[in-house]
């Protein structure tokens, strides 16, 4: 795609538990659309007759399945082609909820020259795994939210998207605190 000085596309990375969905939420929730990488996984799944578990093992074994069968870039294309539908709907900012993988984010550095921004949210360690059992819908414990660490930084390159940021806010604090710190990045580069 020719490079477009007016598009802009947010992309929110980081760990379990950084408050990633808090972020894309408050931006869905002011009127950004977001292409959320994960539905790529759910409608495929529902398409083969899989079905969701609610400890996400399913979803899991899945995203690392079609990954390896169809290919690393296999969920890109998919989330690349729903970005393309939005911008030929008129919209010019769109945010990315669940770009995970160094394969994603090239296809996305590829197909949009100069569109994508990536944000990554930090957070402690200890305070991740905290906020991560404390969750309502599929809460994990120290161990398990270690296992999906090491998981999504070996099986899925979790890890070059979040060296690779534009920008860093340290979430250590409170829900109006990283929506601060988001305003003013949303400020700096005009989304």
């Amino acid at each position: 795609m020719k490079e477009q000085k007016d598009l802009k596309i947010l992309a929110i990375v980081g760990m379990s538990g950084s408050g990633k969905s808090i972020a894309v939420n408050y931006l869905a929730d002011h009127g950004f659309p977001k292409v959320h990488f994960g539905n790529m996984i759910y409608r495929e799944m529902a398409k083969r007759d899989i079905e969701r578990t609610p400890d996400g093992k399913s979803e899991k074994a899945f995203r690392e399945m079609i990954r390896e069968t169809e290919g690393k870039d296999w969920v890109a294309k998919q989330a690349i082609a729903e970005t393309k539908d939005l911008i030929a709907a008129g919209q010019k900012r769109i945010v990315l909820d669940g770009l995970y993988s160094w394969t994603e984010y090239r296809e996305f550095l590829h197909a949009f020259p100069g569109a994508l921004t990536l944000v990554a949210i930090v957070t402690p360690k200890k305070l991740r795994y905290a906020r991560v059992a404390k969750r309502p819908n599929r809460p994990f414990d120290s161990n398990a939210i270690r296992d999906r660490d090491y998981s999504e930084i070996e099986n899925m390159e979790k890890g070059g998207p979040i060296a690779m940021a534009d920008y860093f806010i340290i979430n250590d604090s409170n829900v109006d605190e990283l929506q601060s710190r988001l305003q003013a990045i949303l400020r700096e580069i005009d989304f």
